[in-house]
């Protein structure tokens, strides 16, 4: 914990006198007795300052009852210090109770309950001053665990000093006790335990789906999803992304339920990830810091390696900053004339250096790509790219059809590297299939740029097996997701093979044979390989076609003809 500074006075000191100054610096040595939220001679000593300069006067008080920085304001309020210093996490506070004078009799103000809220604050306190600068009342409010009535805080009824008779220290012990026991009831193991927040302009919109998918993504880098919040509003606050109102409600249920970080389902600008992070002192990420980083725990391969880190520079670029005051100019005064550059200047530039050399790098990987592309086209071996949405089910199809060993999990993403395998086929036929990194909606633009050189090899294939897990309510929409990206990189048009994949967890077998129907799609269980005999067939057939020039007419037909096995 920091050490109180008693040669410094925090906030508004212009217009005080020498000699007004140096009676507030005097508050800083007296002691409180650690079970007494304030003695009266404080107390007293307190409002007659107050009502001599005519400002609020505050005092920030530690759990061992130093005053640990004395606070001058304006006639109606104060503004209270960075507190960064000071510890704090889900289940304990902050250390500091603040007491502070009002001079015009006025309750707790929503202020006041807001920064009791966002500074995690053991007690606020409001200390009415009489005209004759004696004390009155104490107006006093505490945080409240998570409670059936919804509410955030408990203010207490005012009291006399006479009156007061609360033991502090056994108060703040019993109320972090009741905090912490109210947070083991959730799972709590993991270090991120999250918020999810997206804003929606039309109410008729399944919100709560995309934030299902968000939670699925947060669950795949460790997080523990402890609540989801939709905001409906006809825009985005420019500044919070929500409302300030909602904001503010959100980092109160934070608080409540132990969560220590907020995730968007939404791209922030760098701005908005400041104003949050300052008004809520939560860890603020987005929807495409979470993809990448899962795309980062992913990569394995050099290539992949590169292709994320370039992602990751990219986002990061334009989002650089320090607010340590360590960075200021680096050259100045006498012997320092030189580059002038910042610490921050300097890291973009390095970032900047950093990204260019990833970009030659991810050149000669794509130059390589085609020199083995050529090779192959010189062999005749057709190629079969296997696309979908992720977690449909391509690295068990790869694996199934090759007995290959791909990576397999019930994660997104579980596959980044790509994989390639030969595909023999009864006839005595072979072709190259090639597992690929899983699409999503709404792909970060940075992720889609870095990979491009991945995913233009799917303009080399001859057939396109889309894998859909029709298991999945959501799988119109991601079929929509997958087409938008081939429609991206132009190859929309390539000959496609549709596959509704896991259909042993889809219990109505007739809807599920109206939809393949409607689909033109083949009806398989990746896990099971006697399901895979007319997938392997039309595969054969598609690529004898493809192999004369004048069949070229047919293979529509061969591609989207409905067929279930």
């Amino acid at each position: 914990m920091e050490e109180p500074n008693i040669n410094k006075i925090s906030g508004n000191t212009a217009g005080l006198s020498a000699l007004q100054i140096r009676q507030l610096e005097r508050l800083y040595r007296r002691g409180i007795a650690p079970e007494n939220i304030i003695t009266a001679e404080l107390a007293a000593q307190v409002c007659q300052q107050s009502r001599d300069i005519n400002r609020q006067i505050g005092l920030l008080i530690s759990r061992r009852g130093e005053i640990n920085t004395v606070i001058i304001g304006d006639h109606k309020s104060i503004f209270i210090p960075s507190l960064e210093g000071f510890r704090s996490s889900s289940a304990r506070f902050k250390g500091l109770r603040l007491l502070h004078t009002h001079l015009n009799g006025e309750e707790l103000s929503g202020e006041d309950l807001t920064d009791l809220s966002h500074l995690r604050l053991d007690l606020i306190g409001a200390l009415e001053v009489r005209a004759d600068g004696t004390p009155g009342r104490l107006y006093l409010a505490h945080l409240l665990p998570e409670n059936p009535s919804g509410d955030y805080w408990s203010i207490m009824p005012p009291q006399a000093l006479v009156q007061l008779s609360l033991n502090f220290t056994a108060f703040i012990a019993a109320l972090e006790d009741e905090f912490a026991k109210k947070q083991k009831i959730r799972l709590i193991d993991a270090a991120e335990k999250a918020i999810l927040l997206r804003v929606e302009g039309n109410p008729l919109a399944d919100a709560e789906t995309s934030l299902n998918e968000l939670a699925h993504l947060a669950l795949t880098c460790g997080v523990e999803v402890f609540d989801a919040v939709v905001q409906y509003r006809p825009q985005p606050d420019p500044k919070f992304m929500v409302g300030k109102g909602k904001l503010s409600d959100i980092s109160l249920r934070a608080t409540q339920i132990g969560a220590n970080l907020l995730i968007f389902d939404h791209e922030l600008t760098p701005a908005q990830v400041r104003s949050i992070t300052d008004f809520t002192g939560l860890k603020i990420l987005d929807r495409t810091q979470v993809i990448l980083d899962i795309f980062a725990r992913r990569a394995h391969s050099r290539e992949g390696k590169i292709q994320v880190e370039l992602a990751q520079l990219k986002y990061l670029l334009p989002r650089l900053m320090h607010g340590d005051t360590s960075l200021s100019r680096l050259a100045g005064g006498i012997g320092g004339i030189g580059p002038g550059e910042t610490k921050l200047e300097i890291d973009r530039r390095r970032i900047r250096e950093r990204i260019h050399r990833l970009q030659k790098d991810i050149k000669a990987i794509t130059k390589s790509r085609q020199q083995r592309r050529s090779k192959r086209e010189r062999t005749g071996v057709p190629v079969i790219s296997i696309v979908g949405y992720t977690n449909a089910g391509k690295s068990t199809l790869i694996n199934t059809l090759t007995q290959s060993s791909v990576l397999v999990e019930d994660k997104l993403f579980a596959t980044l590297d790509t994989k390639s395998a030969r595909l023999r086929f009864p006839r005595d036929t072979e072709a190259i299939i090639t597992d690929t990194v899983g699409f999503i909606r709404n792909l970060p633009a940075e992720l889609f740029t870095a990979f491009r050189a991945t995913l233009d090899e799917l303009g080399q294939a001859d057939i396109l097996l889309h894998v859909i897990d029709i298991g999945n309510s959501e799988f119109e929409n991601h079929i929509a997701a997958v087409d938008k990206i081939l429609e991206e990189l132009e190859i929309k048009d390539k000959p496609t093979i549709l596959i509704f994949n896991k259909a042993d967890r889809f219990a109505d077998k007739a809807l599920l044979s109206a939809l393949s129907l409607r689909f033109g799609a083949l009806i398989i269980s990746a896990l099971d390989k006697a399901t895979l005999i007319g997938l392997t067939e039309k595969i054969e057939f598609l690529l004898a076609d493809l192999a004369n020039p004048h069949a070229l007419h047919n293979r529509d037909i061969y591609a989207n003809k409905p067929e279930n096995i």
